[in-house]
């Protein structure tokens, strides 16, 4: 199995391998010179007064290079801090001043030139040290002899132990001397914390401290951190920006052991993570593990966004830093390669808000943030040659076509107009440069008038469409849906209501879509018989649907009633009796002659006799079931839907499904039979299977 590409760096920390650190005992600062030299520490700390730069008055001492190393200053064993061990490289600066007479000769001559090279070269070396919050400048007297000196060359070094720093801190050191010949040296060194020290059994500070470790699983990867239970701490994701405060993206204080999971998508180069003990005054951990990731990278150029600020101005925004160079090109409608217009642009026009790990390119269309959305532009080149001679081209897929061409391309048909608008003022200019510039003008009112005669054309095909569509509308939906019926019946006992479910549960099969009071009798108690049937009536016959009243011997007894007595039968004989109710608003439908086409009658044979329905209903069909089903069906879903053949099926169909309820119905005691009428519900079947043949 591969180790996880980043799990050693992880482990390690910031450097490359785990310091095991010298330990010094004692608090006393020292100093030492490496061999040929002399040195003395000053007790104490002195002011840090670099001064002005002087001139040499002869060969002086000055530093060359610091160098840094850490160790351990500790009180006990297990009781140490970090430390910074600074070296200071010396070298001679200037020459000796050689007599100029070159008449002067003899013995005092030699003598005067013996006595300083006899003599020491001496130096007052400053070292200032700022770590925050701690400042500190030490003085050190370094002396060589002068038989030692050779201008321009290193003498040797002095080590200085040395400045105590906090884990993690940033510190930098200056050195010069008193007085200064020259500028001072700076070094600036960020300390490593206690995941990239061999420091634990030292310092105090980093045996609480949570240790983080980083391991991967295919596209996640999982930070684990090696906490006591029960032992609290914070963590913080952040990115590591060069300008600005760093801000966490992410922040919690949790409970250890603990493993969080982050997913390939959230990984960038500069994401960090940092870690530390909830106490007061705790050294924090922090790592960037993604630095060298592949799959970071390729996030943050993903991220990245380049939009226009200027004519020739661009920002590019991004979570880490970047160096970019932006160049100006143009691309084909169909895709392809970029094609640069013009030389890279000067990094002063280039707004970058955050090194480049590979040579990468991001490629932004100008339309996208500049220019709005999408348009079909053309591009027009200028080129500026002596004399102000200037020529256009239009940027095509076959190459830069010039507008007063002869060429079969769009910009060679449209040259005079598209010069016409640059004339004008109707382009915008893109880039300028002392030979170049770049146009864009917009194409959107020729390509108007070169579809005007298509668009109109399509206008009047949809809306012939439309109309049509319009006409057919009511057929198909009224097809589609099936048309609305509403079964009337009085309300005889439990038998005739069975019977009465039946026919209405066989018709939805059609399909029709029916409404019985059956299936309402919630609304029904709610609203009254009354109103809820004239609710009804209103909605079926409002969407072409027709009424189906069901005659009864109870149902033709109501009717006498209403037709002899009038008003004074009104009141319903249930609770559920919408018959009685319904009566109000049938019979002066009947009366005035609106009934045909809107209602329909039907009794079951062996219940009633055709001359048991009232004379005044007989103005619309009225069909015995279920011998006359083919002809009662063909009625209630209007002429033309059906053809004769399925028509017939659909007959025994229902006919089939009221079969129970008949034989039910006809085997109820205190039904009597009607002379000369079957009154086995098979035989009815027969019949009205006969009849649909």
């Amino acid at each position: 199995m591969p180790v996880p590409w980043f799990l050693l760096s992880l482990a390690l920390g910031r450097s490359p391998m785990v310091l095991s650190l010298e330990k010094l005992m004692g608090p006393q600062d020292t100093a030492r010179c490496s061999p040929g030299l002399s040195c003395h520490l000053w007790d104490g700390d002195v002011l840090c007064l670099p001064g002005s730069i002087v001139s040499a008055p002869g060969p002086v001492l000055v530093p060359t290079r610091l160098q840094t190393e850490l160790v351990l200053r500790c009180h006990q064993e297990t009781d140490c801090d970090l430390c910074v061990r600074v070296s200071i490289h010396l070298a001679v600066h200037g020459h000796w001043e050689e007599p100029k007479d070159e008449d002067r000769s003899g013995r005092a001559a030699d003598l005067e030139l013996e006595e300083p090279r006899n003599a020491f070269l001496q130096a007052q070396v400053v070292l200032s040290f700022q770590a925050y919050p701690t400042a500190r400048c030490v003085l050190l007297e370094v002396q060589v002899p002068a038989a030692l000196v050779q201008p321009g060359q290193s003498v040797g070094s002095v080590v200085f132990d040395c400045f105590e720093a906090a884990l993690g801190a940033e510190v930098r050191l200056w050195s010069y001397t008193q007085p200064r010949y020259q500028k001072e040296l700076n070094l600036t060194q960020q300390l490593p914390d206690c995941k990239g020290l061999e420091v634990q059994d030292s310092i105090q500070s980093c045996w609480a401290l949570p240790w983080l470790s980083v391991s991967a699983d295919g596209d996640d990867v999982h930070l684990v951190l090696d906490v006591s239970e029960e032992q609290h701490f914070g963590l913080s994701l952040y990115w590591n920006q060069v300008q600005g405060p760093t801000k966490p993206l992410w922040h919690s204080n949790l409970t250890g052991p603990r493993n969080i999971t982050l997913n390939h998508t959230d990984l960038f180069p500069c994401l960090c993570i940092q870690v530390w003990p909830l106490e007061p005054d705790s050294v924090r951990t922090s790592l960037c593990p993604f630095k060298e990731d592949p799959r970071a990278h390729r996030n943050l150029w993903r991220a990245a966004r380049l939009r226009l600020l200027s004519p020739q101005g661009w920002q590019l925004n991004a979570p880490c830093l970047l160096l970019a160079e932006a160049t100006l090109c143009w691309q084909a409608p169909g895709g392809g390669p970029c094609l640069s217009l013009v030389p890279p642009l000067s990094r002063e026009n280039v707004t970058v808000n955050v090194s480049s790990w590979e040579k990468l390119q991001l490629q932004e269309c100008l339309w996208a943030d500049s220019l709005g959305a999408l348009k079909d532009d053309m591009l027009l080149l200028e080129t500026r040659g002596p004399q102000n001679n200037r020529s256009l081209c239009a940027l095509e897929p076959s190459g830069c076509t010039p507008l007063l061409s002869q060429a079969s391309t769009r910009a060679a048909r449209l040259g005079e107009q598209l010069l016409q608008d640059l004339q004008s003022g109707q382009c915008l200019q893109l880039w300028e440069d002392d030979l170049r510039a770049l146009w864009a003008c917009p194409m959107d009112k020729y390509v108007h008038q070169r579809w005007a005669l298509v668009w109109l054309a399509c206008l009047l095909l949809a809306s012939a469409l439309f109309l049509l569509f319009l006409v057919k509308r009511n057929q198909v939906k009224a097809v589609a849906r099936g048309r609305a019926t509403l079964l009337v019946y009085s309300a005889e006992d439990s038998g005739f209501e069975r019977l009465v479910g039946a026919l209405a549960s066989a018709l939805c099969q059609l399909p029709l879509r029916v409404a019985v009071d059956l299936w309402s009798r919630r609304e029904l108690s709610a609203q009254g018989p009354l109103a809820w049937f004239h609710a009804q009536r209103r909605q079926t016959l409002q969407e072409g649907g027709v009424v189906v009243l069901l005659f009864s011997p109870g149902a033709v007894a109501l009717c006498h009633e209403w037709l002899q007595d009038g008003a004074s039968a009104s009141a319903p004989h249930g609770p559920h009796d919408a018959f009685a109710a319904s009566l109000s608003c049938v019979l002066p439908d009947f009366l005035q002659g609106r009934a045909p086409g809107r209602y329909v009658g039907a009794y079951f044979e062996g219940l009633l006799h055709s001359e048991a329905v009232p004379a005044l209903f007989r103005s619309v069909p009225v069909f015995s079931l279920p011998s006359q089903l083919p002809d009662f069906l063909r009625t209630l879903q209007g002429p033309g839907t059906l053809r004769p053949g399925r028509l017939g099926e659909r007959a025994k169909r229902v006919s089939r499904a009221l079969q129970p309820a008949l034989d039910s119905c006809f085997s109820l005691p205190g039904i009597p039979g009607i002379p000369g009428i079957p009154r086995t519900a098979r035989g009815l079947a027969r019949e009205a299977g006969a009849t649909a043949r």
